[in-house]
């Protein structure tokens, strides 16, 4: 755990925190109704696990956090487009960089949206994080990633974009 991190979380948030990080679980109780809505913590390399093993044509990835006003604009429109597309070759996979112990306004922001599925908090060191998924990026929110069945990046975006943009970005991979 960095330096940074334990010095502003308490011994049992610290330890709360690291149990959670080092096994994979979910982050919070998702029993009040948030139907299948986990959120749970992963590393760069636990992304691209999940995009190369999604079975899905095209991957679409978005880091955001709920302190990002532009990432809390296009969000529905990331909804819409996983929404519109389910079935159809598409699996979003949305990634939020806020700290775990912001969580529960994640799994808020997550619920108000309709997000029904398991979606990830960033975990680890940020410049190990960015350059894993995408050398070329800046580390500025939002990000958009999209990658293809064989879980080769095909696509990249930073900051707000369109729901024509986001679906462009699909239908390029899916040759539509």
């Amino acid at each position: 755990m960095s330096k940074r991190i334990a010095s502003t979380v308490t011994g049992a948030m610290a330890l709360t925190v690291l149990f959670f990080a080092l096994s994979g679980e979910v982050l919070a109780d998702n029993a009040g109704g948030n139907g299948g809505l986990e959120v749970v913590p992963v590393t760069a390399g636990q992304v691209l696990e999940a995009v190369r093993g999604s079975g899905e044509r095209v991957v679409l990835v978005n880091v955001w956090a709920t302190w990002c006003s532009p990432c809390l604009e296009e969000f529905p429109e990331l909804v819409k487009l996983q929404r519109n597309y389910a079935g159809k070759g598409l699996r979003v996979i949305f990634v939020s960089a806020d700290f775990a112990e912001e969580v529960d306004g994640v799994y808020e922001f997550l619920a108000k949206q309709g997000v029904d599925f398991r979606t990830y908090l960033k975990t680890g060191n940020d410049e190990d994080f960015i350059n894993a998924l995408n050398p070329g990026w800046s580390g500025a929110l939002p990000a958009t990633l999209v990658f293809d069945s064989g879980g080769r990046l095909v696509n990249f975006s930073e900051g707000k974009a369109s729901y024509e943009k986001f679906e462009q970005m699909v239908l390029d991979v899916l040759g539509e």
